[in-house]
């Protein structure tokens, strides 16, 4: 959750604002994080119907990798135009709901969207506490400071999933 809310979203290279806001996802006017976070939900929802649980585990981590890479770039470019860290700007929150979502895939598809919702629901809350180092990494310059800390509260988010997994469900 950026800190920047009130600066002025000047005119930038139209990929960027694409990629930067989770292909328009960071214009809601309310809780623009959570909606770039439920676009991410909805894209890895729609893997985990079409893909075996390998594949999908797999397409998560070069999900994660890459966008967690055009991020860092994009991020570093829209900074130039509407400041660090922009509310608007919220592809870092894909790489964050995506993380806890490695550990979702269980045994019925009913377990499996509780813990999908249970990790969307977690880093969430963890993007916007920002415990233990997240907020020393969102304040970072440029666009690793951008992306860091939510991969940070993203791997908050999994550990408990998959603690919540292993006690609920006796396994990973």
């Amino acid at each position: 959750m950026s800190d920047n809310n009130n600066h002025p979203l000047g005119e930038a290279p139209w990929l960027h604002v694409v990629l930067s806001t989770g292909f328009g996802s960071g214009f809601t006017p309310v809780a623009p994080g959570t909606a770039g976070a439920a676009v991410a939900l909805l894209v890895w929802w729609l893997c985990y119907r079409w893909l075996d649980t390998c594949t999908l585990f797999c397409t998560t981590i070069c999900l994660i990798m890459l966008t967690t890479a055009v991020g860092v770039w994009t991020s570093n470019v829209m900074e130039r135009y509407w400041g660090h860290d922009s509310r608007t700007v919220n592809i870092d929150e894909f790489v964050g709901t995506w993380i806890p979502l490695l550990v979702a895939p269980a045994d019925t598809e009913t377990h499996t969207l509780w813990l999908a919702l249970m990790g969307f629901a977690l880093f969430r809350a963890i993007d916007m506490w920002k415990p233990l180092g997240c907020r020393r990494l969102d304040r970072m310059p440029g666009g690793w400071g951008v992306m860091l800390d939510d991969v940070l509260a993203g791997l908050y988010a999994l550990l408990i999933v998959a603690a919540v997994k292993w006690i609920w469900l006796g396994g990973l």
